[in-house]
């Protein structure tokens, strides 16, 4: 019988998240492969997928029913991407343990330019993403965005079939399926600012359960997890939503945190920019002050 069961995605990627946090967990307990159970839990994010996320509830439809399943005791931790976990957690859960941070960036994905500037004018992009649509009408408005929603097999296909000249991905993603060689180019930070969390893995579970806590202290990442702090810190005060273009990226320098943060327009034509640098302990706090300022520029003009 397991004594650890982690709940989780069955895409692909989801997979080799849980597979990575099981292993690192055998590995820091001397546990065996029996010991430890994946429970697949399909979410409604994943059995929707005609729709953009905004038009049917956002971020929280990727995390949904593996935190009812949390809640309810059918399983003990669950593993995220933590781009798509929402800014407000449900009552009785807590994000306790990142592990190490892959690439942030974002990929580019095209069979017929080297780079985003070198699209012919007019081409057609595949995106979902509101942040990235907006990021990049604001470089080319001259480009088509389309709706472009699935896991990464499904958006690589749709690309092949030529439903869009280019798409973006994380490279994180990419890299962890062992694809990347698929990315065309990794987006600069300080040409595309990546999504809050972009790259870095969460694992939740109850607040209350400190023998889960306990297994999963050792795992824990104390720079993704500063990192984290500081992003979310920012998209936690804005109350940022998939209708929302939010970007924020800290790195660690010198022993502090440096955050650069920013949010858009849908169109991409108004952008707002903030940086922050400060002590590790102060990282959450650093990123609700800049969104402070992001609130103060911007004012109505913000989608929220």
């Amino acid at each position: 019988m397991s004594i650890i069961r982690i709940g989780t995605r069955g895409s692909q990627l989801a997979l080799a998240q849980a597979r990575e946090t099981k292993a690192r967990l055998m590995q820091a307990h001397g546990l065996s492969d029996e010991d430890i159970e994946l429970v697949i839990i399909k979410t409604t994010g994943d059995m929707v997928r005609d729709r953009p996320l905004a038009d049917i509830g956002g971020k929280g439809l990727f995390t949904k029913e593996i935190e009812e399943a949390l809640l309810d005791g059918r399983v003990d931790l669950a593993v995220h991407s933590m781009k798509d976990v929402p800014a407000e957690l449900p009552a009785g859960l807590a994000i306790v343990c990142h592990l190490p941070r892959e690439d942030a960036r974002d990929a580019f994905l095209s069979p017929k330019a080297e780079s985003i500037d070198a699209l012919p004018e007019g081409a057609v992009v595949g995106t979902s993403s509101v942040r990235r649509a907006a990021q990049l009408l604001a470089m080319r408005p001259d480009v088509k965005v389309v709706p472009f929603r699935g896991n990464v097999d499904t958006r690589l296909r749709k690309l092949e079939e030529g439903v869009a000249d280019a798409t973006f991905l994380a490279c994180a993603g990419l890299n962890r399926l062992g694809l990347s060689e698929k990315i065309t180019q990794a987006v600069p930070e300080d040409v595309m600012l990546p999504a809050v969390a972009q790259g870095a893995i969460g694992i939740e579970t109850r607040e209350d359960d400190t023998r889960t806590r306990a297994l999963l202290a050792p795992l824990n990442d104390e720079e993704t997890a500063v990192r984290v702090a500081a992003e979310r810190g920012f998209l936690i005060r804005l109350e940022g939503s998939c209708r929302t273009p939010l970007a924020a990226h800290a790195v660690m320098r010198d022993g502090a945190v440096h955050l650069r943060v920013e949010a858009l327009t849908l169109d991409g034509t108004r952008r707002w920019r903030a940086e922050r640098t400060g002590a590790p302990e102060d990282a959450f706090a650093m990123g609700a002050d800049a969104a402070e300022e992001i609130l103060r520029e911007a004012g109505e003009a913000l989608v929220r």
